[in-house]
């Protein structure tokens, strides 16, 4: 669970991370500062950023800039861009991290419920991708997009429909724009994490008991949830110059979850050793 990159791979570079006040938006961001990058983080929430900037910087000496933005609203995001160029010289990266989300019964949301998660899911992240990808090709400046989907982005995913809806659009700008903007040295590609805790999202999403009867690393062949480090790890790479030839990927990193729930016969391995003996007597050998 250490760092994978050696130090200074990400000097000189500036990145934008949505959603970098909290959760793995953070962690990630941490990371990054430990690798030499400029780091940028916004949210919605002004004291918020400012704490973690705070923390950041003097848990890893690196210099952070807090932004507050709404990703919905397309004039914030030139903001934060125009900080990140005032403050740090220009932009390198911009990982889509920012997410909203509702478990529930598809009847149960109303159409605003329905919007508010696809704003800031599908909305925020073209708005912020427009905003970079215009900043770069009027200087003729390469850059890097990493945007954070989920695996339910082509499966769909029951009882958060709202969410698989705007991850699969998420997924499909990643990819088009892999193409279209690679004349521009634009790289664009998405990590579709598994789970990895986060005290604010899990407890929100499965409140009280409901946690530990889903306990998510039973549904993972690994047996295990991920580390924030492992993430930090494939997402530093991504935005790197070492994934230079990466382009239009998405990286899973979620232990085999979806393939084993994905497989129609996969949850077979809670048939006990005895009922297998005797179903091998039926057929014979």
């Amino acid at each position: 669970m250490e760092g994978m990159l050696k130090p200074g791979a990400l000097q000189g570079k500036t990145i934008l991370v949505t959603g970098g006040g909290t959760g793995l938006g953070r962690s990630m961001g941490k990371y990054f500062l430990e690798l030499g990058a400029n780091l940028v983080i916004s949210s919605r929430k002004k004291e918020v950023l400012d704490r973690t900037a705070e923390e950041l910087m003097k848990e890893t000496g690196g210099k952070v800039l807090a932004v507050p933005c709404d990703v919905r609203k397309y004039e914030e995001i030139e903001q934060v861009i125009a900080a990140a160029e005032s403050t740090f010289g220009g932009l390198h990266a911009v990982l889509n991290n920012a997410a909203g989300n509702f478990i529930s019964p598809t009847e149960r949301l109303s159409h605003r419920a329905f919007d508010i998660v696809v704003d800031i899911v599908l909305k925020g992240t073209y708005y912020t991708t427009l905003a970079a990808g215009k900043h770069w090709i009027a200087r003729k400046q390469p850059g890097v997009f990493l945007n954070i989907v989920t695996t339910y982005a082509w499966t769909g995913s029951g009882y958060v429909v709202p969410s698989a809806c705007g991850k699969a659009g998420v997924l499909a700008l990643t990819r088009s724009l892999a193409v279209e903007w690679a004349k521009y040295k634009i790289r664009s590609n998405a990590i579709a994490p598994g789970p990895f805790p986060t005290e604010g999202a899990w407890s929100r999403l499965l409140p009280g008991d409901l946690v530990k009867k889903f306990d998510p690393a039973q549904r993972i062949p690994l047996q295990r949830v991920g580390e924030h480090q492992e993430l930090a790890n494939l997402a530093a790479f991504l935005l790197s110059d070492y994934s230079g030839y990466i382009n239009g990927e998405v990286i899973t990193i979620d232990g085999g979850e979806w393939l084993r729930n994905g497989g129609e016969f996969s949850h077979l391995e809670m048939v006990p050793d005895q009922m297998w003996d005797m179903l091998e007597k039926m057929r014979g050998k």
